[in-house]
């Protein structure tokens, strides 16, 4: 993956020879942190990139900056850059209140719960037989695969009819 993004950056930058390290991590930071300022300062004070309606634009933009704002990075520092671009991240904002709603109310009541000496199924009544359907279910998808690409092969033997002995040796004393 990380060849595949560096071929990425070749053709994007038309470096031939470009070269993973700190100088380049150095070029990609300033090139994002000069693009973010570029929208921030078309943006404006609009809603939008063209007025009050969204484009295909303010969906792109979106999808790039939405993770910045929201996924906690082990470097912050384009978050921190996003941050101090408040129409950049109030447009970001808007975004989530208008179209996705339920995710900004759900966001604060996501907190990790520690429950003492309580069980996990408390909480839904139906969790165990839920749990149970979907081993069931995974189970038999993983036969039924198994079966139809012929990693495990069914033999049917066709039950013989036994002509009883004692039956045959009667009729031979009869005779």
């Amino acid at each position: 993956m990380h060849s595949q993004q560096l071929e990425k950056l070749r053709l994007v930058r038309g470096d031939p020879v470009l070269e993973p390290g700190e100088q380049l991590e150095k070029e990609l930071y300033r090139d994002a942190f000069e693009c973010m300022t570029l929208l921030s300062q078309r943006l404006g004070s609009q809603k939008f990139f063209f007025g009050d309606s969204p484009s295909s634009l303010d969906a792109y933009v979106f999808a790039h900056l939405a993770p910045l704002l929201k996924i906690k990075l082990p470097n912050g520092k384009l978050q921190q850059h996003l941050n101090s671009l408040n129409n950049l991240e109030q447009f970001c904002s808007n975004i989530l209140l208008l179209y996705f709603p339920s995710d900004q109310r759900e966001a604060p009541a996501r907190k990790i719960h520690v429950q003492s000496d309580s069980s996990d199924f408390d909480n839904e009544p139906h969790m165990r037989r839920n749990q149970i359907l979907s081993v069931l279910f995974a189970v038999g998808a993983m036969l039924g695969y198994a079966v139809l690409t012929g990693i495990i092969t069914i033999k049917r033997e066709r039950p013989q009819l036994k002509n009883s002995s004692h039956e045959d040796g009667d009729e031979e004393d009869e005779d």
